[in-house]
């Protein structure tokens, strides 16, 4: 399978407008996991907290525009470059494409897919037991149900194909942040309304790699690991659609990421948990009219689903790049019987990881050190530098080797944070837990 639209005679054709690519953009980056944005800033303080995802929010705008001038670049050479490990290979050498870059990317996007199944899970049993709350069935069977959407969805061709689903996923996303900001807003308002209390939790060493796993969690809320994939859809002239996409989709992340942030912190402060939503039950009893809360999970759990389809495509070219014969049509019976069968097995195999390690929090200070913040925002710097060999006096190239550097930095500390809060956390949780 290839990552773009394909004709009957079997040719790849990009056949989307910027559009379709803000879709896209906005499917790969706005998505549940700023539910954990209000956790973060107790972790970081009001104000580093606000600056990190304003830092964020400017880095990773112009990373990935830096990268969508490269892919252009070499596309006008001659070297069009659909994944991650297309442009590693061409600009960095084939070793680093095949040793690091393409598992790397991988990494990321498998794992999104395992996060998203799991907050699927979440999503279904806190409706649950808005309903039933003495009810016994456990996160793992929630987990399961919630994995038949895109078992079905995972079969869909490719991501031009996935257009319309993405304009409603970005619709979602808008709707659902403004119900936990409005749900905020209320709770914080209401003779419910907890302490405020925004001091730090904890010893001064808990302060401090709690503030890197902070910073590795607002990484993993901005990262999209399939530029590459998405530009690829994108139909000639490309010249000026991407960042018009991008600018579609920051104008979405400025209006959900900061509401959501700042609504969940000024009224939970330093009780905020790894997602708002579980701040929204208090002692296991609703502190909003319970449709209110109906209302937001559906919404969560329809864009849950896009995201999780999205993710599955890169994951999905890997294994049928051993499997199908590219020079038959995608929907001959030859493509078809084992697309079905190995992308039913990857969504199988994500929903099993994510129902044995529940911890969600965890994995995304872990995905956000190892993954994000290489992919994101060192990767991009490096290619631009490489491709385009900026005078070494320029603005341009200490510009992007400082923002290199700091994020190698982020990466070594922010690994060794993110691995010690899962070994403290592995002493109260266990596999399959009822999280």
């Amino acid at each position: 399978m290839r990552i773009v639209f394909f004709s009957k005679s079997g040719c790849n054709l990009a056949a989307g407008s910027w559009l379709h690519c803000g879709y896209h953009l906005t499917t790969s980056i706005v998505g549940p996991v700023i539910f954990s944005l209000p956790f973060t800033l107790a972790l970081l303080g009001w104000v580093p907290g606000v600056l990190t995802v304003t830092l964020a929010a400017l880095v990773t705008f112009y990373s990935y525009n830096l990268l969508s001038v490269v892919l252009e670049h070499h596309a006008q050479l001659g070297k069009r470059q659909l994944r991650f490990r297309d442009m590693a290979r061409d600009i960095l050498g084939p070793g680093w494409s095949k040793f690091l870059v393409a598992p790397l990317q991988f990494a990321i996007c498998y794992g999104a897919v395992i996060a998203c199944t799991l907050l699927g899970g979440q999503s279904i049993k806190f409706i649950y037991l808005l309903y039933q709350p003495k009810g016994t069935m456990q996160l793992y069977q929630f987990i399961v149900i919630f994995s038949a959407v895109p078992l079905i969805l995972a079969q869909m061709p490719s991501f031009h194909s996935l257009r319309h689903i993405n304009l409603v996923s970005l619709v979602l996303c808008l709707l659902y942040s403004a119900c936990v900001v409005a749900g905020s807003i209320y709770i914080g308002n209401s003779k419910n309304a907890p302490a405020r209390d925004y001091s730090m939790n904890g010893s001064q060493v808990n302060h401090i790699f709690g503030a890197f796993n902070g910073i590795s969690i607002i990484a993993t809320t901005y990262a999209s690991g399939i530029i590459p994939e998405i530009q690829a859809t994108i139909a000639p002239p490309v010249k000026g659609k991407m960042f018009k996409g991008l600018c579609i989709c920051y104008t979405v992340i400025v209006i959900t990421y900061f509401s959501v942030a700042i609504s969940g912190y000024w009224t939970f402060g330093n009780q905020s948990l790894p997602t708002i939503l579980t701040n929204f039950m208090g002692d296991g009893k609703p502190l909003l009219p319970t449709w209110f809360l109906l209302m937001t999970n559906i919404f969560t759990l329809m864009q849950l689903a896009a995201i999780t389809v999205i993710y599955l495509q890169p994951t999905n070219e890997v294994f049928e790049k051993w499997f199908a014969n590219p020079k038959m049509d995608q929907f001959s019976i030859r493509n078809v019987i084992p697309r079905l069968i190995f992308r039913s097995l990857s969504v199988i195999s994500a929903t099993f990881i994510a129902a044995m390690l529940p911890f969600f929090g965890d994995i995304m200070a872990l995905f956000g050190a190892f993954g994000c913040i290489p992919l994101d925002f060192i990767l991009p710097m490096v290619f631009y530098n490489v491709t385009f060999k900026p005078s070494k006096q320029s603005i341009i190239f200490w510009g992007n080797t400082l923002i290199a550097v700091v994020s190698s930095g982020l990466v070594a500390v922010g690994a060794v944070a993110s691995v010690r809060q899962i070994v403290l956390d592995a002493k109260m949780y266990n596999l399959f837990a009822n999280m």
